[in-house]
């Protein structure tokens, strides 16, 4: 059930100057579903659908202060975590999440790895994500090369999805969706794993060239749903199928990786 109260969901995350991803995704998302987004900037990129071709990153000092402006007023009923540039932030945003209100869900997308295989963090920042700030989450999300980097297990076909999966939350880690996106079977199986239970969730992949903004509309979209008040099950299947509605309706804007459509509530079957 969800709750008819305005949820206010706080991104932190980079900014996404051709809109698909980033805060510019997480926000579409969430108000595209029903919330309200806040946001807390962590780093400015210069990007299109071709690429980045510049990033800025925020000092942690102005990270935190965002994070807290927000947090002192408005409030928050859930938080969506993305790009965290360096290990600075990363152990700034860990040192004071871990003073908030427990009870507030908190979603990582925990980006570490370009599309093109190179490694976004540095070790201290890879460490410092692990092992301070994973912990603090309610649920992380990683795709494939990024479950790779967290465990150092190689992946391959679903089984291996899964192991990992359960891997991760042998790590201390609380709930973890393994997105399987990067595998090359037909069909697109994404698994949620918790201490006691693993759910799947299945969709038709779609192969286009329109992907980009992904994981930052999934992980937004189980934020907002989890910040509604919707069981964590819930909020993933509502996640999940958004993601695949948004990729198959997509706009084909731009030369190259283009965006997802976050308008397809407006979209009749």
């Amino acid at each position: 059930m969800i709750n008819t109260k305005l949820a206010r969901i706080m991104s932190i995350a980079g900014s996404d100057s051709g809109g698909g991803a980033g805060i510019q995704g997480d926000i579409k998302t969430i108000t595209a579903l029903g919330g309200f987004a806040t946001s807390s900037i962590t780093a400015i990129t210069a990007q299109n659908t071709l690429g980045v071709n510049k990033i800025l990153n925020v000092p942690e000092e102005m990270v935190e202060a965002q994070i807290l402006a927000v947090l002192d007023d408005i409030g928050t009923d859930a938080i969506k975590i993305g790009m965290l540039s360096n290990e600075k932030i990363i152990l700034c945003i860990s040192n004071l999440l871990s003073k908030i209100n427990k009870n507030i869900p908190i979603v990582l997308d925990p980006v570490m790895v370009a599309k093109g295989g190179h490694k976004l963090l540095d070790i201290g920042a890879e460490k410092a994500l692990i092992e301070n700030l994973m912990p603090l989450c309610s649920i992380i999300t990683p795709n494939i090369p990024e479950a790779e980097v967290i465990t150092g297990k190689e992946i391959n076909n679903i089984k291996d999805l899964e192991r990992t999966g359960q891997e991760i939350i042998k790590m201390g880690i609380n709930n973890v969706l393994m997105k399987g996106g990067h595998l090359t079977d037909n069909n697109l199986t994404d698994i949620l794993i918790s201490k006691n239970k693993t759910d799947y969730f299945y969709s038709t992949k779609i192969i286009t060239k329109n992907s980009h903004g992904t994981g930052c509309t999934l992980s937004s979209a189980i934020a907002c749903g989890m910040g509604q008040q919707m069981n964590l099950y819930s909020a993933v299947e509502r996640a999940h199928a958004f993601v695949n509605k948004s990729i198959k309706y997509a706009p084909n804007l731009g030369k190259g990786n283009g965006p997802l459509n976050h308008l397809i509530n407006n979209i009749k079957n």
